[in-house]
């Protein structure tokens, strides 16, 4: 398994300067995301391009389907890296193999699950959507074919999850360099050249995470870091699973419904149109890369304060909430100011289509600066889980971006105005709504959680 000396693709969050820390975990980890988001997004630009408005419709209104899924198992990622993270604190080399073994072979579990569900699902959640005729058959077909290969991306996700949850974001940021490149590249190839239309794009993505997935498990396996992944050992363990479910579930429950209620907004938006719906797509892609700030920074929100709360720091856990916060408006902040000015320039990328970057630009000026509010949701959130209550910021978001948002978008469509720009502001009622909540939640629960000094 390797020396417990050797550390050199670790990061032990325990010691040091609480920025430096912070910076040094999440700037790898948000490069490896943007590179991740650029799966989805080249998709969404080549098919603009080269295939038409509704092929990129199409690949729009699968995203929240999608995400259903992926939300899911990230919430179990997310209970793995703080129980994975606890052990690493404390130094518990024998459980934290144990905690390893288990994530993985869990992993592979679910995966053939998961496969399984998003290619039965796929036509009734497309109607369920609404989704119009002339894009139902080629959502349908990208759909099926990215669900079929889902397994390389939950397999990759876990895995480098497992190099989060000890401080190590570098490596696998050079696995999607490597496969985001090759994507672009069999995208083209599949489109321009073999003339596949959108069914080439959905190959040339679960080709490319297949190959990280690869490229991950490799690593695990042929370290000699104390996270090593024995094959003869992979089992799983009930109380260490017990354990990641206990942060993971709600995490994913959460996740999962809140990605629901997103597909109730894509219904609505399906209401306007093709044009309307590639526009909210393009929105959609480009809001997501605001999102990679604070998302980085919840995950090292999380790994920071189960590695201290691991070594009895409650302290200095909680003084890196609040560092961690400040950094992610500060980040965010000036991307959102950017992306306002050049909304339209940007939401062009995609598609020539007028009406398309008119929808698109307008979506982004709405609810950009809002997005502030996210910075502060995702840090807290990512920060209580680090604590060990995920079930908080489960109920906080549910009723922020379910309860309220459907709330919203039912009455004023109903009763007021059913516009684009009204339906699109259901999403900045949930952020705001969520803050308010999570706020005056953490202050009132974090000293009862940060005494227990254990956060499972």
């Amino acid at each position: 398994m390797g020396t417990a000396e050797k550390k050199t693709t670790t990061r032990d969050m325990t010691e040091g300067s609480i920025v430096k820390q912070v910076l040094l975990f999440s700037l790898p980890l948000m490069l490896g995301n943007v590179f991740q988001m650029l799966y989805n997004t080249v998709d969404s630009v080549v098919v603009g391009n080269f295939v038409g408005t509704e092929a990129l419709a199409a690949v729009g209104a699968t995203t929240m389907i999608i995400n259903m899924l992926v939300f899911f198992f990230n919430g179990f990622a997310t209970g793995a890296g703080v129980v994975i993270g606890l052990y690493f604190g404390a130094k518990d080399l024998k459980y934290l193999h144990k905690a390893i073994e288990t994530t993985m072979a869990a992993t592979f579990v679910l995966s053939v699950i998961f496969t399984v569900v998003g290619i039965l699902g796929v036509e009734p959640m497309l109607k369920f959507m609404s989704t119009p005729e002339d894009v139902f058959q080629e959502a349908s077909v990208y759909l099926r074919i990215y669900n079929a290969g889902f397994s390389g991306l939950l397999i990759y996700n876990m895995g480098s999850g497992v190099l989060r949850a000890v401080g190590d974001t570098t490596r696998p940021l050079y696995f999607l360099i490597l496969t985001s490149v090759l994507n672009i590249i069999l995208d083209l190839l599949f489109v321009v050249v073999f003339h596949w239309g959108i069914a080439g794009v959905a190959y040339a993505t679960i080709l490319s995470q297949f190959i990280s997935a690869g490229l991950t498990l490799l690593l695990l396996t042929r370290s000699a870091d104390i996270y090593r992944l024995t094959w003869h050992d992979l089992r799983i363990d009930k109380g260490i699973l017990g354990r990641i479910f206990s942060v993971g579930l709600p995490a994913g429950i959460q996740s999962v419904i809140t990605a629901f209620s997103n597909v109730f907004v894509q219904s609505y938006i399906n209401f306007f149109g093709s044009g309307c719906m590639a526009g909210w797509g393009c929105y959609n892609k480009l809001d997501q890369f605001v999102m990679l700030p604070m998302q980085s920074m919840a995950m090292a929100s999380t790994t920071f304060v189960s590695q201290n709360i691991g070594a009895g720091k409650q302290k200095r856990a909680e003084q890196g909430t609040y560092a961690t916060i400040g950094l992610t408006l500060l980040v965010t902040g000036v991307i959102i100011a950017l992306l306002i000015v050049f909304a339209a320039p940007s939401v062009a990328l995609f598609t020539a289509d007028q009406a398309v970057i008119r929808y698109g630009a307008m979506f982004l000026r709405v609810n950009a600066a809002f997005l502030l509010f996210n910075c502060v949701n995702h840090v807290l959130a990512g920060a209580l889980r680090g604590m060990g209550d995920s079930r908080g910021p489960m109920v906080i978001m549910l009723i922020g971006f379910v309860v309220i948002r459907q709330i919203y978008l039912f009455v004023m469509t109903r009763y007021v105005a059913n516009t684009p720009a009204v339906v699109g502001l259901g999403y900045p009622v949930g952020w705001a709504s969520c803050c308010v909540i999570e706020v005056c939640y953490f202050f009132l629960r974090r000293k009862k959680l940060l005494g227990k000094g254990n956060a499972v």
